[in-house]
């Protein structure tokens, strides 16, 4: 028999151990190969119009999953090492030169990974069909797609993968000679010191999550306020979550010990006694799982809270169909002709809308664009007559009528946390030839009439004074169309694509929709395998820790059933010390990814309800979890409460 037979012989007498591990790394591999494949399916240029930006998020998830992927077998192989130290120990008495124990391990390594990213890549081909269908589906696109096996796709998974394989095996290798024998041997009786309760460390986790998620409900209207607070957020966000595991839990379950007559009853002592053993070597690991936790879910309800309000944020950026600044002319017959040709949209309203493009002075007003002096903010004006032709256009109830130097402010799309008070009684200079005319505002109008453009300032001013400054600054005419069917307008939309320039501001309702949608169903699509894939390793790290943690107190448990304890108790008890360490990181992840969340729609990221798609991603989240917590805690009673 070779050593690669026997290598062979340990992985397969072994594997019950690392089946956890090998299920994990076979699905990074086949999300991984997903990833990769789909930037190759020519099903999937065919169905986006921007492939290229396709390529780019698809490259840069499998960026994040591979290097992700990386810390999690190495830091499964450092389990599996401390596992093995006495076994590679015996070798080294039995005789076996430390070659040939390195040779051995790094074979056994090789073996299960080339195992895990055959069985990947095989499943990944299989599976590549379903995943095109799903993001077709996420895409609204009814393109056929065909089974193919990209060649460029499985090379490059294949390549990456024996890379990782590669390092870790050679980590493997040496294994004997990074210690001495008798450290081999003693590698079980290895344990942490119960931590300190440091009161101060603990008020300073709850002072540092507190001010953390106090700065999320103050105002971030600029772009300094934004880039101070989030930058302050996650720090404290961090360092609280730390010294939350490190000292505030900690001092809680002292706390526990004093109530002498919880602690006491049935295996209470035992289990509390564990914990606060064990909870210095689980500190930065918790604080890890916790903090992606919150990152993953903020990230899947980004995605959703992108996908599910496309539809809402594409009516706000373009209230009609097709859009653009009329010359009178050549430009004006060539859209009716395009328009009239396309009999599966006919036009249900067209609406010519005079627009002056003017400068203001908006100081007076909470909201100032960017980039711009408030002095000198570029504004529209509409004619309250033409507003409300233009509401009524749109099926919205809102009119208005202003007296001679009175105004009504448009909220401006990225300002959600602007209230009238803001806008309501303020003056507003505006800027003509012939000197400032100075306006009230008296009305704070919902809902964008014309299409969303940058600075996003616009006031509805009385008809009299429209047509007093129309005769220093010459308006400009706006045709609005509205057709039917607007979100299946791709051949129109195209035509009207190449009239488009900087002057006619050409621009259409489906370019906007179907951009949206596309970057939406790409994000979620990543995002929602991301997520899972961070999901089932930081399970799978938690279930390493407890099992290593098993066999170093199997000794521990012996005793007690030695001196009467039942083997139903000793259950109950590491059920209860497992459901704290996969429930904590849990519960602290989802309440930062609510703070997170806020914070994002803080800056405009998040429009829209995001409770469904949240919800149900914690619900998800917490499922996964659950199955977990079940096979951990079987796999840890069959450890310590074996005969």
């Amino acid at each position: 028999m070779t050593l690669f037979d026997i290598a062979k012989k340990n992985v397969t007498g072994n594997f019950k151990s690392y089946l956890i591990y090998f299920v994990s790394m076979i699905f990074s591999v086949v999300i991984y190969y997903t990833f990769v494949s789909l930037q190759y399916s020519a099903e999937i240029q065919a169905a986006m119009q921007s492939s290229q930006a396709m390529s780019s998020v698809f490259m840069g998830a499998s960026i994040v999953l591979i290097l992700f992927v990386a810390v999690f077998i190495w830091y499964s192989n450092s389990f599996f090492t401390r596992k093995r130290k006495k076994e590679v120990g015996l070798y080294s008495l039995l005789g076996l030169r430390k070659k040939t124990i390195g040779r051995l391990l790094f074979y056994e390594n090789l073996i299960m990974g080339a195992a895990g990213v055959a069985i990947g890549v095989v499943l990944g081909t299989l599976l590549s069909k379903l995943f095109t269908m799903i993001f077709l589906k996420l895409l609204d696109s009814a393109i056929d797609i065909s089974f193919s096996i990209p060649v460029e796709a499985i090379i490059n998974t294949v390549v990456v993968f024996a890379v990782l394989i590669l390092f870790t095996s050679v980590q493997a290798y040496r294994l004997i000679y990074r210690f001495k024998l008798i450290e081999l041997f003693q590698a079980e009786k290895e344990g942490e010191q119960a931590p300190k309760a440091s009161l101060a460390a603990a008020a300073l986790a709850v002072m540092l999550l507190a001010f953390s998620y106090w700065l999320v409900f103050q105002p971030m209207t600029t772009s300094e306020q934004m880039g101070r607070n989030l930058l302050l957020f996650v720090a404290a966000l961090i360092a609280g979550t730390y010294f939350l595991f490190r000292s505030a839990i900690v001092r809680l379950l002292r706390v526990f010990q004093r109530n002498k007559s919880r602690y006491y009853r049935g295996m209470n002592v035992i289990a509390t006694s564990q914990l606060l053993y064990r909870i210095k070597g689980n500190t930065r690991t918790l604080t890890i799982i916790a903090l992606l936790s919150a990152v993953t879910l903020s990230a899947v309800g980004v995605g959703s809270s992108m996908y599910y309000s496309n539809e809402v944020n594409a009516d706000e950026a373009a209230p009609f169909s097709y859009s653009y600044i009329a010359d009178g002319g050549a430009l004006d017959r060539q859209v009716e002709e395009i328009l009239a040709a396309d009999k599966d949209h006919p036009v249900k309203k067209k609406v010519t809308i005079p627009v002056i493009m003017v400068k203001a002075d908006v100081s007076a007003l909470a909201y100032h664009p960017t980039n711009y002096p408030p002095d000198e903010t570029p504004v529209k004006l509409l004619a309250a007559s033409k507003y409300n032709e233009l509401s009524h256009a749109l099926n919205r109830q809102e009119q208005v009528q202003l007296a001679d130097n009175e105004a009504a402010a448009i909220r401006p799309r990225y300002a959600a946390e602007l209230s009238p008070s803001d806008y309501e009684g303020r003056s507003v200079p505006i800027k003509a030839s012939r000197g400032d005319t100075e306006v009230t505002v008296v009305k704070f109008l919902e809902g964008h009439v014309l299409r969303w453009s940058f600075p996003d300032m616009t006031f509805v001013v009385s008809d009299q004074l429209f047509e007093k400054i129309a005769g220093q600054i010459r308006p400009v005419l706006y045709h609005e169309y509205q057709v039917e069917n607007q979100q299946t307008t791709q051949a129109a939309s195209l035509q009207l694509a190449e009239l488009a320039s900087d002057k006619n501001q050409m621009a259409s309702y489906y370019d906007i929709y179907r951009e949206g949608l596309e970057n939406a169903g790409l994000n979620i699509f990543t995002l929602g395998f991301l997520g899972l894939v961070f999901l089932a390793a930081t399970g799978s790290i938690i279930y390493f820790k407890q099992l290593t943690e098993a066999r170093s107190d199997k000794g521990r448990y012996d005793i007690l059933r030695k001196i009467g304890v039942s083997r139903k108790e000793i259950r109950a008890s590491i059920a209860k010390q497992t459901f704290f360490i996969f429930a904590l990181p849990l519960v602290v992840g989802i309440l930062h990814s609510s703070m997170i969340l806020k914070a994002l729609s803080s800056i405009n990221l998040i429009t829209g309800s995001v409770t469904v798609p949240i919800v149900t991603s914690m619900i998800v989240y917490i499922l996964i979890y659950l199955l977990y917590y079940m096979l951990t805690v079987q796999s840890l009673n069959k450890i310590v409460n074996k005969s």
